[in-house]
């Protein structure tokens, strides 16, 4: 491999770990659960996010193109040659290969943990860093994914065999993965309520592509993908000419020529987060229109949260963890017919007790929150883990390395630090 990266001087990796992170979503998709986790944790460990490689034309043995997207994150987009992109397995080892010589070059023997978004790496990278703990942050039950690769099932018994800690997004995807890992915790979605209060607020200017449509508009935030239910989108721009319906988001793994088009249905593309709160302000119901697939039985919605805080009326689909986390502030629509019905209600007769409600549980889903949540478990459990390490060598038993008295071991757990984080410097 003949360029490990395209980065000059790694100043610092943290005082105490980097969090080396393999995402099946490229990080400017939109402001995702796990953006907002790993930047607000990036304040206190350096983030490799590794991406999905690019594929290059013949002639390029490999390298890393490293850009840092947030204060302290650094995205790794491996470039292969082209010829590379159906050898899925052989792809994983010249990516590996990659990254350990860029560890190598800019880790300077600091230590990292391992965090998996997707099973589909971890029998390739794992044990090849030096980790000192493994995450896996699971946000769907692949196991259950008829259409997926069948070794995915495969892959992630082989992940949670070596996680020391699981993550879920979801209530139901918590008690699957809690048969099959010990250490397992819910850890679900935040928002920045203050962020999209910009929707309620008289000042905040429609942006023009959304300011000019005129009647009701019914509005969704998020990733286009075959998830969403295209049928009942159709059915809601058909249900009344003086209705619209907005669609804003990244396509991923959809083509522009396999949406339904119709004149008073939207398509816009994706926007900067910084933008939302003013669209969304032009919507008059907010929509989470997702198809009842295997791909969503587990999913948690992070829109939902956005809507409500910006004090909308919400309206959904069936999803199961809609129904456990956001009913009745979200209301639930179990059929085409129903969602167009509530529709139809939420523009003709708003409800201001639920919409109050709505916004009350925004603004008590904070982000830090959830952080505060997922650093106090990865601690426990790397504490719980080098502890059981560092006394067995010295034949204590359970302890762990810690600096406080000398040959003691200290409590379970390992307390946040408080000095600054390392950052990544050009």
């Amino acid at each position: 491999m003949d360029n490990p990266g395209r980065y000059d001087g790694v100043r610092s990796l943290g005082p105490d770990f980097t969090l080396l992170v393999h995402s099946h979503w490229r990080w400017d998709l939109g402001e995702r659960r796990s953006q907002q986790i790993l930047a607000r944790l990036a304040k206190r460990h350096p983030v490799l996010f590794v991406e999905e490689p690019g594929f290059a034309a013949a002639g390029t043995s490999g390298c890393l193109d490293l850009s840092e997207v947030h204060p302290n994150v650094l995205r790794v987009t491996p470039q292969l040659p082209a010829h590379c992109r159906h050898a899925r397995d052989a792809t994983r080892l010249r990516v590996r290969a990659l990254l350990q010589n860029f560890w190598a070059a800019a880790g300077r023997g600091r230590r990292c943990v391992q965090w998996f978004c997707t099973p589909q790496p971890a029998p390739v990278m794992l044990g090849r860093f030096n980790e000192v703990g493994v995450v896996y942050d699971c946000t769907a039950d692949l196991s259950r994914l008829d259409a997926g690769p069948a070794e995915w099932a495969q892959r992630e018994a082989h992940l949670l065999r070596a996680a020391d800690v699981v993550l879920t997004s979801g209530h139901q995807l918590h008690r699957a993965k809690a048969q099959q890992h010990p250490n397992t915790h819910y850890c679900g979605c935040g928002v920045d309520a203050a962020h999209f209060h910009a929707a309620r607020v008289p000042d905040t200017a429609l942006p023009a592509d959304i300011d000019f449509i005129r009647g009701s508009i019914l509005g969704y935030c998020g990733i286009i993908d075959a998830r969403l239910d295209y049928d009942l989108l159709q059915r809601l721009a058909q249900a009344r000419p003086d209705w619209s319906v907005v669609m804003i988001g990244p396509l991923v793994g959809v083509e522009p020529a396999m949406l339904p088009q119709l004149e008073n249905l939207y398509w816009l593309g994706p926007r900067g987060y910084d933008e939302l709160p003013a669209y969304i302000k032009a919507f008059d119901v907010c929509l989470m229109p997702y198809a009842l697939t295997a791909a969503t039985e587990h999913l948690n919605p992070v829109e939902a949260l956005e809507y409500l805080a910006a004090g909308k009326p919400v309206i959904s689909t069936a999803l199961s963890e809609v129904i456990h986390e956001f009913a009745p502030v979200v209301q639930v629509a179990h059929g085409h017919a129903e969602f167009v019905h509530l529709a139809r209600e939420a523009l003709q007769r708003p409800d201001p007790e639920r919409l109050a409600a709505g916004l009350a549980r925004a603004q008590a889903a904070s982000w830090h929150a959830v952080v505060q949540q997922v650093q106090q478990r990865l601690y426990t459990a790397l504490g719980t883990k080098l502890a059981a390490a560092m006394c067995a060598q010295a034949g204590q038993g359970p302890g762990i390395a810690w600096e406080g008295t000398a040959g003691t071991c200290p409590p379970s757990g390992l307390a946040p630090a408080t000095e600054p984080a390392g950052r990544l410097r050009r």
